[in-house]
């Protein structure tokens, strides 16, 4: 398979102007797809239709559009709109997020995520959509890490969209799914030579995400322990955050790549406000 270069981001730092113009310069880079993540801010479907308005070709993903947080018809409804919209330029990424979000802040109820996801599929499957149909079928994929929510993807839909894992899950990941599934992998990447610098900013990144016990799971099976987890190890951040030189980082890539994604979704991350600010001249130095 031929590996595709997206971009991820959740740019709610930027204003509405700077975001369309961010959306503008990854299309003019040439990257395939722009994948738009969703916590507490804006609703990623609105914002996909948004800067579908204002590109013409550049592929647009939610990456990941929160299962609990809509009725599948909803989902299916928003999806739909918005591939309708672009001329089918829309992907559709699904997750469970985690309970921390999810259950304690959101308040609801969160069990049995890998249940929750499969009677998701179907409910979503067997939803009415009674307006103009998308020119195609809108592509689905699952943020899946374990093998059995890997299986699912690989089973109900067209891949898995991993995140905060290394070229040693991307390989697990298509031995679980086998050859044909789409494997959009996430990096998040630094353009810095300066090893403290990079550290102290990509673990600043990474402290959001170790209370999740769905990343934590997937961290301990690549073994990581909770030393590495809750200290922001070396090892760990450097393992999560490919930083150096424009060399380093393309290594990296080409190891996820190797090991069978079929794109790759550079997170790319200020050297000195992290995910806050754009860093233009290394999305330029690493565009496809």
């Amino acid at each position: 398979m031929a590996v595709e270069r997206g971009c991820w981001a959740a740019p709610e730092a930027l204003s509405g102007a700077d975001t369309v113009s961010f959306a503008k310069a990854v299309e003019e880079l040439g990257y395939s797809q722009l994948w738009i993540g969703e916590t507490f801010g804006r609703d990623p479907f609105a914002l996909a239709a948004h800067l579908g308005a204002v590109t013409s070709t550049l592929g647009l993903a939610s990456g990941i559009a929160n299962v609990y947080n809509r009725h599948a018809g909803v989902m299916k409804q928003g999806a739909y709109t918005v591939a309708e919209q672009t001329g089918g330029r829309f992907t559709l990424g699904l997750g469970v997020s985690s309970p921390v979000i999810v259950s304690k802040i959101r308040g609801i109820p969160y069990d049995k995520p890998l249940s929750f996801m499969r009677s998701y599929l179907d409910a979503m499957d067997a939803a009415r959509y009674t307006s103009v149909q998308p020119p195609a079928p809108v592509p689905v994929v699952l943020a899946a890490l374990g093998p059995r929510m890997l299986e699912l993807a690989a089973e109900r839909t067209d891949g898995a969209h991993p995140y905060n894992t290394t070229p040693e899950h991307t390989a697990l990941a298509r031995s679980v799914m086998g050859p044909d599934a789409q494997l959009c992998v996430e990096q998040k990447v630094m353009l810095t030579t300066d090893a403290e610098q990079a550290r102290a900013t990509g673990g600043n990144v990474m402290k959001f995400y170790t209370r999740a016990p769905g990343y934590r799971n997937c961290w301990k099976s690549l073994g990581f322990d909770d030393d590495d987890i809750d200290g922001l190890s070396d090892r760990f951040v450097d393992a999560m955050v490919a930083w150096g030189d424009v060399d380093a980082i393309e290594r990296r890539l080409a190891e996820h790549a190797d090991a069978g994604a079929t794109q790759v979704c550079i997170q790319v991350l200020h050297p000195e406000a992290g995910s806050g600010a754009v860093d233009y001249d290394a999305l330029a130095a690493l565009a496809p």
